[in-house]
This record gives C-alpha cells, structure tokens and sequence, in this order.
C-alpha cells in the first residue's frame, strides 16, 4: 500500500465522519456522534500514515523532502491540521455537535485535492527556493494557524445560524435542529479562542517567512502577493482581536469576522498562488 491509497482512504473517512456529525444534527440522535469522531481520529491515523509514507517515499526516489511542497501536500496537510485542531477543541469543549460544521472542511480540503484536474498528485524535486530547513517551520506554523481560522469559520456559521433561529422563535426553546447546538455565549466564546490560537501561529508563520525569505531573496520583505495577503489576513484578524479587547464586540460581529478572515485566508493560500504571479507561484506546481 502506498501513500495516495492511504490518504485516498482518509477523503472517505472525513466524508463520512461528516456525515455522521451532520445527521447528529439534523435527527438529533447524539448517541451516534461517537462514531463521528471515532471515523475522524481513524482518518487522522490513516492521514498521519500517509504523510510519513509519502516523505518515506520521496527518500526512495533520490529527493528526499517534507511533503510541504507543492499545492496538493500543503492541501493534505491543511486537512489534517484542521482535523488535529479539530478534535483537540472537541476534546476541552466535551460538545460533538461541533462536528458538522468543522469535519466538512477537512473532507473538501482533501476531496479537491484527490479530484481536482489542476492539482499535480505527483511527488516533484524542491525547487531551490524551497530547499530550506526553514520549509517544515514556515509550513506547519502557517496551517496550524489556518486550521484554527477554518473551525472558527465553521463556528461563526454555526452562531449566525443558531442566532437567526432563536430571533425568529423570539427567544422559545424548541427541539428543532438549532435547538441542540451549545449556546450563543459559549460558541462566542470558541470563536474568540480559536481565532486568539490561530492569530499566534499565523503570526508565527509570517515571522519564520520573513526570515526564510531573507535568506532565499536577500530581503525579509519584498511585497510579494502571498506576502501582501498574509499581511491583510492579518490585519484582518488583529483588527477583530482589538475590537474584542477595546470596543467589547461579541457575538454577530465577531461571527461575521471569522468568515470574512477565512475568506481571506483561502484567497491568501489558493487565490494568490493561482490567480497572481510572484516568488510564491510554485506553490501550483
């Protein structure tokens, strides 16, 4: 068995650990939401397995490297940090109805990356830019800290979602699918706390970039478009934290930020590589 049958198995585990957590939801059957998150860990086992095969693998072929490289191993490890954040928030929080708006993130992060036609599966040589022990830091920082932005994105919709209910019911608890979500306060409060642990890695992420950068370009800045959207995403981030602190903003405010931050991490990492030409443009290959 090799490293894309592994992680070919792992799309279909995160599909159906979607699944599961989406039919909790919607039938409100709980007791089965373990198997959401036993079909996620699997699938993070299978994942992990796949990753160290693949890096394995490439050693087999004379070009040893961490499969951080190009668009589809960076897909792949975007995917399993969001199911390790994931989890591990699962895990302090005790709620599994967090599931169905997290897992599906995962499982599409990995479904375009096995399916779609643009995305080279194959494992290819580091382009010299690449050939940095800075690679793996710059890499796992950046997507941890982008996992954390997704569940908060799936945690934002789940708010917006959860407040329009209970505005249209005017306040009364009912048994509706809605109804069996943590309330307002405290998915406010995981908003706010993922958005904080993502905020620190990106950051972390920007500053080993710039020290990478230094070394590959002779310069820790040159405003490259990944460079320049890593910069907004940041602002955009810092902008909501600061609003938190000072002005006090909560609930739809802060809901709506995480989606719009999200949207712009994804132009960040998919849009600038593909849309925009610059020093990161080899993140397509």
């Amino acid at each position: 068995m090799n490293s894309s049958q592994l992680l070919g198995f792992t799309t279909f585990a995160y599909l159906f650990s979607s699944i599961v957590y989406i039919a909790v939801l919607v039938f409100r059957a709980k007791k089965i939401s373990i198997i959401g998150t036993l079909t996620a860990l699997t699938g993070l086992l299978l994942q992990t397995a796949g990753i160290g095969l693949r890096w394995v693998e490439s050693y087999q072929m004379g070009i040893g490297h961490a499969p951080l490289s190009n668009m589809y191993e960076s897909l792949v490890v975007f995917a399993w940090a969001i199911v390790v954040f994931y989890l591990g928030v699962e895990w302090k929080f005790k709620n599994r109805m967090l599931g169905g708006f997290a897992m599906p993130f995962a499982f599409l992060s990995m479904a375009y990356a096995s399916f779609a036609s643009e995305i080279n599966q194959q494992i290819t040589p580091l382009v010299p830019a690449l050939q940095s022990n800075w690679l793996i830091a710059h890499v796992v920082t950046c997507f941890i800290g982008y996992a954390a932005f997704a569940v908060a994105c799936g945690m934002g919709i789940m708010y917006l979602l959860k407040a329009g209910h209970e505005e249209r019911a005017g306040g009364e608890k009912g048994e509706g699918i809605f109804d069996v979500l943590p309330s307002l306060g405290d998915i406010d409060d995981i908003i706010y706390k993922t958005m904080v642990f993502g905020f620190l890695w990106l950051s972390t992420g920007i500053i080993t970039g710039a020290v990478w950068a230094n070394s590959a370009w002779g310069t820790y800045w040159s405003w490259d478009p990944k460079e320049t959207w890593s910069l907004i995403t940041w602002f955009v981030y810092a902008l909501a934290l600061h609003a938190r602190y000072v002005r006090g903003w909560a609930g739809k405010r802060i809901a709506w930020i995480a989606i719009i931050g999200f949207l712009s991490v994804i132009f960040t990492y998919y849009g600038v590589n593909f849309l925009l030409s610059g020093l990161h443009s080899y993140g397509r290959a």
